[in-house]
């Protein structure tokens, strides 16, 4: 058994996720970005040992969120926005949401939570659109795109797994893009059922099987896969934490 906390588990994948591993007898705890949600998990997970509450497009409840959390053998950094945003949105932090919510939190709730001997971070297959400018990481240049600047924060997703993995030798950190999966996020064309998007973060969470301990790798449906070669590139890995760290004040241990 692994105590595991999911990122985003109110609902699809995140949801789906918990409660397979709630099923497995795993200990998981959920989180959902408001007391209303977090009922609705708890509802729908009932294997769950508890739910933390916390809104990634908040600093503060992001820090909260660390706070009381309690140390997990594994953290699924599930939890994100899609791309379908018609306008730049800022947060009451002054920051761009997408940002915020899909790269920024997953980065505060790494450096401040006990150290996991796991990280799973979601990304997307659009993450080989992505385009890493650590100029302009919030999209303040030229007009607004939506679902370039959610494929620019899913390869900045996939740079922060590779940088932790590459920081803390010790902790198995990997990315995975689960598919284009049938849910609220992948919208009603989507081709995948909600099993397969959750199979791959289950195995990397609680598998000992060699393929599934490994770190700093990339995987779709339990097949490790070549990222965007930005991603591997140690100089933007550590531009993104530096600049991370000077949004938050907090810096990767």
């Amino acid at each position: 058994m692994v105590s595991v906390l999911v990122t985003g588990s109110s609902d699809g994948i995140g949801r789906e996720t918990a409660a397979t591993l709630a099923a497995q007898g795993h200990r998981v705890v959920l989180h959902a970005r408001d007391a209303a949600r977090a009922g609705q998990a708890l509802a729908a997970v009932p294997g769950a040992a508890g739910v933390v509450v916390g809104d990634l497009a908040s600093l503060e409840q992001t820090r909260e969120l660390a706070a009381a959390a309690e140390p997990c053998d594994v953290v699924v950094h599930n939890a994100g926005l899609g791309g379908g945003l018609a306008e730049r949105t800022v947060t009451e932090d002054g920051l761009e949401l997408l940002f915020q919510v899909n790269v920024l939190a997953p980065y505060l709730l790494t450096a401040l939570m006990p150290r996991p001997r796991r990280l799973v971070y979601l990304t997307s297959g659009l993450e080989a659109q992505g385009v890493a400018d650590l100029d302009d990481l919030q999209h303040e240049r030229g007009p607004w795109d939506g679902m370039q600047a959610y494929s620019d924060s899913k390869l900045l997703d996939v740079a922060l797994a590779f940088a932790v993995a590459r920081r803390w030798p010790d902790v198995l950190s990997n990315a995975v893009d689960p598919g284009w999966i049938k849910t609220k996020l992948g919208g009603p064309n989507a081709t995948d059922e909600l099993p397969k998007g959750a199979d791959t973060q289950v195995w990397l969470a609680t598998s000992d099987e060699p393929a599934a301990t490994v770190t700093g790798r990339y995987f779709k449906w339990r097949e490790e896969l070549p990222a965007n070669p930005a991603a591997y590139d140690v100089d933007l890995q550590e531009g993104l934490l530096a600049a991370c760290a000077a949004i938050t004040g907090v810096k990767l241990p």
